[in-house]
């Protein structure tokens, strides 16, 4: 019998629904308790009761006597009903739909628990959970069960594959094994979404709060900014949440499979192109020998600042007495980031500043005033700091390159470790009044900065 004919059996001609608490009346047929009880009450005057789908009539009003079976077979469809909105996937062999319990990868079919008994069992029949993607978990050239993780091509093969076929030689890796090392990778590459969803968050609020007090000309321009954000707000969710499905699932081959769809799970544009999922433009930092102090000596493609006394530099106003030099650039506008190569020295200091910052004495030094926001260490301890305060960082830098984020319009300079997954250290939030300049200070060998 079709399904669309089972299910027709099953409703009460009065309501239209699956029968609920079904009772028969003497001629045979069946209706809901309610619905029948309801139809006679209305009847009482009359004197007499009718069956409302034959018409007979009775005189007296008949007992409702419960249709046990019925009862059964109307939750059994119900239920199949519910299965149905969850998977979707029925036994292959009944004539009604029924739940399917197990798929067979061999016979590529799909069988509840009364066709499952029957079904063969022997080792070459690999049962699995309902799926209707069987021909995925078979590879497409020998039509063999993928049993292995190829790990120089990443993708998932067959036993012919690494023994005769094209992945001969090549390092291989249970599905199980590779897919606890994927979901490593995937909950690497969460924490990296969590930290960028969190910087997005910061900059939004920020965006908005400088919409507020700009003027009316001006609030254009933000309203793009929103927008944007807002737009990649929803990207680093969706992505998110797929991930996080990624790890929850127990099927290697699921996870294998659908984690190199996309680039959800490759950060590697992360790192070299787009800072904490904001975008920006990449800065070729240049150092001004005219700011640097005659303790630093600049590289002739001034990007290398290194340790060495004496440079013997005319005394000017914009030269530095400690050991310090600024960017050629300043930036007053959209989102910028360069990286600086710190190496495993004891004492090094990055930071952003005013052009306006004194040269010399105490009101020069990083982070000592109000005009510089900065990065630290000293003494394998690190921290950042502005205007005298200082904030220590509960762990060392896991890297020796760190990046600087600058986001003009909205008030924000980030500093990152950039390990894998890159690493949020710290944002410093202010209305900027004058263009920003990069910093870099040394009493060790050689701090690089550069473009990415």
């Amino acid at each position: 019998m079709a399904s669309a004919d089972v299910t027709a059996e099953l409703r009460c001609s009065i309501c239209m629904e699956i029968y609920r608490d079904p009772v028969t009346l003497p001629c045979g047929h069946n209706f809901c308790r309610g619905c029948i009880t309801q139809a006679w009450d209305h009847q009482k005057h009359l004197q007499e009761y009718k069956c409302p789908e034959c018409q007979k009539i009775y005189s007296k009003r008949p007992e409702l006597v419960r249709n046990t079976t019925l009862h059964n077979i109307c939750e059994a469809f119900q239920a199949t009903e519910t299965d149905q909105e969850q998977t979707g996937i029925f036994c292959n062999y009944c004539d009604f739909p029924v739940p399917a319990t197990r798929s067979c990868l061999q016979c590529e079919t799909s069988l509840c628990d009364h066709h499952l008994r029957k079904h063969d069992r022997s080792g070459e029949h690999t049962l699995l959970p309902p799926t209707t993607d069987l021909g995925k978990r078979k590879c497409s050239v020998h039509k063999k069960i993928l049993e292995y993780y190829c790990t120089e091509d990443a993708v998932c093969v067959c036993a012919s594959c690494s023994a005769i076929g094209g992945h001969v030689g090549h390092k291989m890796l249970s599905l199980d094994e590779a897919s606890e090392e994927k979901k490593k990778s995937l909950r690497n590459d969460l924490q990296t979404l969590m930290a960028e969803t969190e910087e997005a968050e910061k900059r939004d609020q920020s965006l908005k709060e400088r919409k507020k007090k700009s003027q009316f000309s001006d609030k254009h321009s933000y309203d793009d900014s929103i927008r944007q954000l807002e737009i990649k707000k929803e990207e680093l969710s969706r992505n998110t949440r797929h991930i996080e499905e990624l790890c929850h699932m127990t099927d290697p081959l699921t996870v294998l499979q659908e984690s190199h769809k996309g680039d959800l799970c490759d950060t590697e544009d992360r790192h070299d192109g787009v800072t904490g999922g904001l975008s920006g433009q990449p800065a070729d930092i240049l150092l001004d020998v005219n700011t640097a102090s005659n303790d630093l000596h600049i590289s002739d493609d001034r990007k290398t600042a290194s340790e060495s006394p004496e440079q013997n530099r005319p005394e000017t106003p914009e030269r530095f007495q400690c050991a310090q030099v600024l960017s050629i650039q300043s930036f007053s506008s959209g989102p910028n980031y360069w990286e600086v190569d710190i190496g495993q020295f004891n004492l090094w200091i990055v930071r952003m500043c005013y052009p306006s910052i004194a040269r010399g004495g105490l009101q020069s030094g990083i982070g000592y005033n109000n005009k510089s926001w900065c990065l630290c260490r000293k003494n394998d301890q690190y921290s950042v700091m502005h205007d005298w305060e200082e904030i220590w960082l509960p762990d060392g830098i896991p890297s020796d390159r760190v990046r600087i984020y600058l986001d003009y319009e909205a008030g924000q300079i980030s500093f990152y470790a950039l390990c894998d997954p890159i690493r949020h250290l710290h944002t410093f939030t202010a209305t900027f009044t004058e263009p920003l300049h990069a910093c870099l200070y040394s009493r060790e060998e050689v701090l690089c900065s550069g473009p990415l």
